[in-house]
């Protein structure tokens, strides 16, 4: 008895220490799942943020060229929106990396906010003063979001022993379909809200649908402050320790270090049609192709049908991602769609209110859409995979010319004829195709393969 007691201490003794000896081991893979958990809930939330807060500034955008069209108060008013948001993109990285990107995010909420506020008294006192700090906010919240998404799926790559292209893909994807289906939700809001008159003029339910729009935005805000703040990690999160160290001079001509490498300069084409593209359907297509067939209110509808589709080949594409070869791949197609969307229009773009006209624009807002959720996805991840360490940067240059292209395209657009537009996209987007190629074939080979 005495000896079964002696060999049962020792295996027990045996066993415990077992357990002590894996113990550094067990604590390294709960604080791997936490964070990696932690990533994914950012992610989460992230969406949701910018879910509530575009549902109701992207449809609001979308009726500014309809709702305010007296003396094109909406169409100059998101001109002068993006004019100050391209100006204000130069100085967002020095901003960002002092706020840090959960604050920024915080920040650029308000300038949403404001503008939907001016909404409900649109003149040119309110609406010129909102637009300009929007402009000014909306430059802070995208740089800051890029590196947020960014610095988040790197660290679940890390922790997760993932490839990092494929967690991008994901992330991305994610994000941008559930920022499409702002589109879907805000718009069907506006159809069912707004009413239209006689003369195809929206007569009311404009200020319900702007308190509604507040109220969503609010609880957005709300929503970004749940987010966790980044911290200096090997995952690849914001260097704000040696940020610091460097003047505002300093961290100004970091906006522009990218523009010195020749895949910035070649991506350039691409970032601005991405701008070109977003511009046509908010201002153009709506008003010369949608409005005359369907009226004001039929707005909504046609644009829900857009973002769905363009929620739909976020999360596609997303997935799809895994390096840059397959975002070329996956570009090319977004190109495709909205090629066949330019030809069709070029042919002809009067529509008359007949079934086989509705059919008609219901399959070029799908066929856009797609495209569109394409190019969101597929440029962001690429400027993550060619620039991992100058992220703010990168996507500050992203915004720079994806809004400076907003802006030129509402405050020509009122000058110039819609086949004249058509041509200028379509240049713009054959120039985008030649540079990716030469990125894919040529510049490609030396991006070092991440995992």
């Amino acid at each position: 008895m005495t000896m079964e007691a002696g060999n049962e201490n020792v295996s027990l003794l045996s066993e415990s220490s077992s357990i002590d000896g894996n113990a550094p081991e067990l604590q390294r893979l709960n604080f791997r799942s936490k964070t990696s958990s932690r990533h994914l809930r950012d992610l989460h939330i992230l969406s949701f943020t910018f879910l509530f807060v575009f549902l109701a500034y992207a449809a609001a955008q979308n009726l500014e060229s309809s709702v305010n069209s007296e003396k094109n108060l909406g169409t100059t008013s998101l001109g002068i929106l993006y004019l100050s948001f391209t100006v204000c993109s130069f100085v967002a990285t020095p901003i960002v990396r002092r706020l840090g990107s959960k604050n920024s995010l915080i920040l650029g909420t308000s300038g949403y906010w404001l503008f939907i506020a001016a909404n409900l008294f649109p003149s040119w006192y309110t609406m010129v003063p909102a637009s300009l700090y929007l402009g000014f906010t909306a430059s802070i919240i995208w740089v800051a979001e890029g590196t947020y998404l960014t610095f988040a799926a790197r660290g679940h790559a890390t922790e997760c022993n993932l490839p990092e292209g494929a967690v991008l893909g994901n992330f991305n994807g994610e994000f941008w379909g559930m920022f499409a289906s702002t589109q879907v939700i805000g718009n069907l809001l506006s159809l069912v809200l707004l009413k239209t008159g006689t003369e195809g003029k929206s007569t009311s339910g404009t200020t319900l649908l702007f308190a509604v729009f507040l109220g969503s935005m609010t609880l957005g805000t709300i929503l970004a402050f749940f987010l966790s703040k980044q911290t200096n990690t090997k995952a690849g999160v914001m260097q704000s320790g040696n940020d610091s160290c460097l003047t505002v001079g300093d961290q100004l001509k970091a906006t522009f270090v990218p523009l010195l490498d020749k895949r910035m300069l070649l991506l350039i084409p691409l970032l601005v049609y991405s701008g070109l593209e977003q511009a046509f359907v908010w201002a153009e297509f709506t008003k010369y192709v949608v409005e005359p067939a369907i009226g004001v209110a039929g707005v909504g509808g046609v644009m829900a049908i857009f973002g769905a589709t363009d929620a739909v080949s976020s999360l596609v594409a997303g997935r799809l991602t895994t390096g840059l070869l397959s975002i070329s791949s996956i570009t090319c197609t977004g190109i495709l769609f909205q090629a066949l969307v330019l030809l069709r229009l070029w042919l002809s773009h009067s529509f008359g209110s007949s079934r086989a006209s509705l059919i008609n624009i219901v399959v070029m807002a799908a066929a856009w859409g797609a495209g569109d959720g394409v190019f969101n996805t597929q440029t962001n991840a690429l400027l993550a995979i060619l620039f991992p360490h100058d992220t703010e940067a990168a996507f500050s240059q992203l915004k720079i010319w994806q809004s400076g292209a907003i802006s030129v395209v509402f405050f020509v657009s009122p000058h110039i004829a819609f086949t004249t537009m058509l041509a200028a996209l379509a240049i713009t987007l054959f120039i985008s195709l030649v540079g990716l190629s030469m990125i894919t074939f040529y510049v490609g080979k030396a991006v070092p393969q991440r995992s």
